[in-house]
């Protein structure tokens, strides 16, 4: 896991030559293992593997500077001019170059650290020592003030993921504070204060209409530049790798790398058969890059990528996939490789795993993408996010009333209707659809969330999550300003009561107007990236990157500028990519490009259900949330039987809870901490093997 910490007091130098801080009774302290960029009065540090190309330092004086950590593919003259506008405070210019990163700035007492669009790359903040620190991790500022778990948050993560109202900017940790996407963390001597760096709409006028033609060049142009990010930045081979036992039948050197979990050197994509990743192996393969590695690997003529293709053998039904990534993969400049896995890449198998900075879904699929990632190579793009960018959320379907086009719910609602099934009330979806879409349109933001606080109090009696697989029912759902998560009908009274506090106090404060649509989609965004953040840290292979393009900060600003009519429209998001693979000059795509299926995921979570059952039931014998007060152990066992049997089940609500359970398991079985120095008595115990005290404390 690789972080950047620092942090901002009133005090002018902690008298430490500027290579450690101290808190406010004079111990010093600094992380383990951290890089200082620069010293005090408010010192900065990049703590982890780190590679020389993702840590840049830009200076004009020694109280102004520019750190930036990650992928960017400014030039250093446009980083002076970057910090030269945050200086006058505009902030934006921080965020629009391409690529992913974290940039902080120095001018004088003052710190700004940009958080991302999406939410891939967030930043925490807590008070500490007369001041601020801050993290772009959460768990190194809990060790900081020594917090205690947050058990409201992790009710509200549970109860409500996608609903940033309930989740406010809480962490896990008691103490330690997110900032909202799109915002800024300001500190001034150790004031902190969170601003927003992008413009708001208004509810009351519609924003102007981009043409649809000119927003698809948007995001071509977007995508493209964030791929050709990642193709001119230094090339990369593994470090020190275990030794090739030689031949084995069956296997070639490839196999035998990824078997030992190495990846290859240079650069590579999945190639899922999906639009989205099919999208960045082509534009990768077709665009040209650095040739080589900085060691010399990869520099013969004729380089290709390496696109990586998962089969899984336990449960099939991913032949069309498979056979549309085959054909992709013709490409001259494709190498493809079929990583074939059977019920030991099943979800729930492998559930040993590092502890993640925030629990989240992906825990329980790690070990699955780990055998995908390790057979990639030391640059990977995937095409996370996509599907969250580019689709319109059904809320959309309300911004559209809003604005009065109806006409352009015509379409949806009939795919709807399609989908649904002949039957005798597949003709009245239509209707259904629209009536809930206009409810929406009509319901005030305050209005909307205390009903959601109220129909969270019956969450765990009602049987409106087990529809949640069906899509008319997911969709009419999806119509409302918050609904409960899939692992709501779970948890107990209490906890749902605690959540529905949450709400209600949040639909009595001020908020930025946001039209419905807008709003759900943007959470639903903030949600998917903060999972692919802990999916990175979970099945992360050393010496691999994970690069999600979709996730960029200019990729977003263009998707978010297509026009809902375009957004709204069956197969959007296959047309929209297929338009930039054709601006990128590629036209030939296998049949079926676009075709989506959840079907084979499904069955492979039951499946993996099936097979882990008597492990995950021990797990949850006597599970921490229970301890916690948030689930009752009798029934999630139940549920988990139910599921395993094929019961019409929600898998995801599944999925949460034993992802959270496992890395409290996780988390309350760590020892050490990620400070040294001088520490605090309790810092320098659990270093030493003490106990951690009980969630009850």
């Amino acid at each position: 896991m690789r972080w950047l910490v620092g942090w901002s007091s009133i005090a002018a130098s902690f008298g430490t030559a500027g290579a450690v801080g101290a808190d406010d009774d004079g111990r010093t302290m600094h992380p383990v293992g951290g890089q200082l960029l620069w010293g005090d009065p408010d010192p900065l540090w990049a703590v982890g593997d780190w590679r020389p190309d993702e840590v840049r330092v830009v200076t004009v004086d020694p109280f102004t500077r520019l750190a930036v950590l990650g992928c960017c593919a400014a030039s250093d003259e446009q980083l002076k001019v970057g910090l030269f506008a945050a200086r006058g405070g505009a902030m934006r210019h921080l965020t629009a170059w391409a690529g992913s990163y974290t940039a902080v700035v120095q001018t004088g007492r003052r710190i700004i650290i940009a958080g991302d669009l999406a939410g891939a790359r967030p930043v925490f903040h807590t008070p500490w020592a007369n001041g601020t620190a801050f993290a772009t991790a959460a768990l190194p500022l809990a060790d900081l003030i020594e917090a205690q778990l947050d058990i409201g948050h992790l009710a509200a993560l549970l109860a409500c993921p996608e609903t940033p109202e309930a989740l406010r900017d809480s962490t896990p940790y008691a103490g330690v504070r997110r900032v909202p996407p799109g915002h800024a963390l300001v500190l001034r001597e150790g004031s902190r204060e969170i601003t927003g760096y992008e413009p708001v709409a208004s509810l009351a006028v519609a924003a102007p209409q981009v043409d649809p033609d000119r927003a698809v060049d948007g995001v071509r142009d977007a995508l493209v530049e964030a791929v050709r990010a990642r193709l001119t930045a230094p090339r990369h081979a593994p470090g020190t790798l275990p030794p090739d036992p030689g031949p084995v039948p069956g296997m070639g050197p490839a196999e035998r790398r990824a078997a030992r979990g190495a990846p290859a050197p240079g650069i590579g994509a999945d190639l899922s058969g999906g639009s989205a990743s099919g999208t960045l192996a082509l534009l990768a393969a077709g665009l040209p890059g650095v040739p080589g590695t900085i060691i010399g690997h990869g520099t013969g003529a004729g380089e290709r990528l390496l696109a990586v293709t998962f089969n899984d053998l336990a449960t099939g039904g991913r032949e069309a996939e498979l056979e549309r990534a085959r054909a992709m993969a013709e490409n001259p400049r494709l190498h493809h490789v079929v990583v074939a896995a059977a019920e030991e890449a099943l979800p729930y198998a492998g559930l040993e795993g590092p502890l993640t900075d925030e629990p989240g879904p992906s825990l329980v699929t790690a070990e699955r993408h780990r055998r995908r990632l390790a057979a990639g190579s030391a640059d990977h793009l995937t095409g996370h996010g996509a599907r969250q960018v580019l689709d319109a959320h059904p809320a959309r379907l309300a911004d559209l009333l809003m604005d009065r086009r109806r006409r352009h719910l015509l379409r949806p609602v009939t795919a709807l209707a399609k989908a649904t099934g002949p039957s005798a009330g597949s003709l009245l979806v239509p209707l259904t659809v629209y009536r809930a879409a206009r409810r929406l349109a009509r319901t005030p933001y305050r209005t909307g969330l205390e009903t959601a606080a109220d129909s969270l109090l019956e969450a765990n009696r009602s049987s409106l999550n087990g529809m949640l697989n069906d899509p008319l029912g997911a969709s009419l759902a999806a119509l409302a300003w918050s609904r409960p998560g899939p692992a709501a009908r779970w948890l107990t009274g209490e906890a749902l009561a605690e959540v529905s506090v949450r709400l209600n106090e949040a639909a009595t404060r001020p908020t930025s107007v946001q039209r419905p649509g807008e709003a759900r989609a943007r959470a639903a965004l903030a949600r998917h990236a903060a999972d692919h953040r802990i999916l990175e840290q979970a099945a992360e292979v050393r010496s691999q990157r994970l690069h999600a393009p979709f996730l960029d900060n200019q990729v977003v600003r263009a998707c978010r500028d297509l026009p809902e009519s375009l957004r709204v429209q069956p197969g959007a998001r296959a047309e929209i990519l297929r338009a930039v693979l054709a601006g990128a000059g590629i036209h030939e795509l296998p049949a079926g490009w676009g075709a989506t299926s959840h079907a084979p995921s499904a069955a492979a979570t039951r499946a993996g259900l099936r097979l882990s059952l008597p492990h995950l039931m021990v797990l949850f014998d006597a599970p921490l949330l229970a301890d916690a007060g948030l689930i009752e152990a009798r029934v999630v066992r139940k549920a988990l039987r139910a599921a395993a049997e094929g019961e019409p089940v929600p898998l995801d609500g599944i999925a949460d809870l034993v992802s959270t359970e496992l890395w409290l398991r996780r988390l309350l079985s760590r020892r050490g901490t990620c400070w040294t120095g001088t520490a605090a008595p309790r810092q320098r115990a659990v270093a030493a093997g003490v106990p951690r005290p009980t969630l009850r404390s």
